[in-house]
């Protein structure tokens, strides 16, 4: 007869089931305590999974895994949804503008990356996992991992170690150069202007059996929109590279679903209660919570190990190459080129290709309709997924040069 102690140590799913609901609880609980007006707000469910992780939980790692990746295409489908509308007027208002400080970040991570492997001799297969897990770029390790198997080059296990270590890092990193660019450059919040602008002219729907309605219409348009984003990531782009790139469960949705939220507003076939209601906003927050409690209780293990066991180093590493480029292109985005900072965060979060970093921006903007974080993240996210994939293979194929 299994004890309590057996029940959680085991990894069974309904054991799995419970010890992810409780990482989330007490995420979310951590997430509303301040310390001197500061909190990571949702981004304490990964602290939460990693340290039940490091005690020594054992979890259904395909159940997390399904759920890790379920809530990572939920809370980009239900993000780029709610941009939509509004995603081509406001790349025409500033959008080339944040593109370039997008890329300005990505190259200069790329260039800090090479310049460690250069120093350290830390060889440059093995800095693709420690650069992709830097700027928490699943698809990106992904990619190296594919170009190493393919080409013979490195190990895809060291990959995916070094890339596991840094995560975290990569996950915290750019709403701690938020926080730094806010502090640096004195930015008062309350004299942010805020554009709550609506795009959409529908009427609200007002009546019980409309709302009905709206529910049933949101789950149609999530769950036809997944289908579709999920395969157009999964469509293999050829690049003249060995290994072929792909958009994966990020990039996919996410154009996907600017798409549904632009033309569908456009053409009349679904309102604002459907790209941005409640249900929306449910969706969204279980989806970022599915995915950090996923990836913690997936991580802490082998994160602690790692660094017992010198990949120490590697934390390091991705340190600078998280927040060096950020806070270089931050600062000079709000002092010279006099960027809102709520634009300025969401442009943090995009350019890094973390979506934890959007949740804390959207937190800060503490107003459902300053859509500014997520309409900036979403303008530079599509072309940042693909220059971190094709920067994460192009190190691993380098390395063999």
């Amino acid at each position: 007869m299994k004890t309590l102690t057996d029940f959680f140590m085991y990894g069974g799913t309904s054991a799995t089931l419970i010890i992810l609901s409780l990482t989330i609880c007490l995420g979310s609980a951590l997430g509303k305590m301040k310390i001197k007006g500061f909190s990571l707000g949702i981004t304490n469910v990964l602290f939460v999974g990693i340290a039940l992780s490091a005690l020594g939980i054992v979890i259904d790692h395909k159940l997390i895994g399904l759920m890790k990746d379920l809530g990572l295409v939920l809370f980009i489908f239900t993000v780029g949804l709610q941009v939509g509308p509004s995603f081509f007027a406001s790349f025409r208002k500033g959008g080339l503008q944040l593109n370039l400080l997008a890329v300005a970040i990505v190259a200069l991570g790329v260039i800090t990356t090479v310049m460690i492997s250069m120093v350290s001799g830390e060889s440059l297969d093995v800095m693709a996992g420690v650069y992709s897990g830097a700027i928490s770029s699943t698809p990106g390790m992904s990619a190296a991992q594919q170009a190493a198997s393919g080409s013979g080059i490195g190990s895809v296990d060291t990959i995916a170690n070094s890339y596991a270590v840094t995560y975290p890092i990569g996950v915290v990193g750019p709403i701690v150069c938020c926080i730094l660019i806010r502090s640096i450059c004195n930015v008062q919040l309350e004299h942010e202007p805020v554009n709550t602008e609506v795009s959409v002219t529908n009427k609200p729907l007002n009546t019980v059996g409309n709302r009905e309605n709206t529910v049933g219409k949101s789950l149609m348009v999530v769950f036809v929109g997944v289908c579709l984003g999920v395969a157009v990531g999964s469509v293999a782009i050829p690049v003249g590279l060995s290994v072929p790139m792909k958009l994966g469960l990020a990039g996919g949705p996410l154009i996907v679903a600017i798409l549904i939220g632009h033309f569908g507003t456009k053409k009349g076939l679904i309102d604002q209660n459907v790209t941005s209601g409640d249900s929306m906003s449910m969706l969204r927050e279980l989806g970022i919570s599915l995915f950090l409690a996923s990836v913690g209780l997936s991580a802490g293990g082998s994160f602690v190990q790692t660094i017992c066991d010198g990949g120490y180093m590697w934390v390091i590493y991705g340190l600078i190459i998280t927040m060096l480029p950020v806070l270089t292109v931050g600062i000079f985005a709000r002092r010279h080129l006099k960027i809102n900072f709520y634009t300025l965060m969401g442009l943090a979060g995009g350019a890094s290709t973390d979506t934890p970093a959007l949740a804390y921006a959207n937190s800060v903007a503490n107003n459902p309709a300053n859509s500014m974080p997520a309409s900036s993240y979403a303008t530079v996210y599509p072309l940042t997924v693909f220059m971190r994939i094709f920067t994460a293979q192009m190190m691993v194929i380098v390395a063999a040069i």
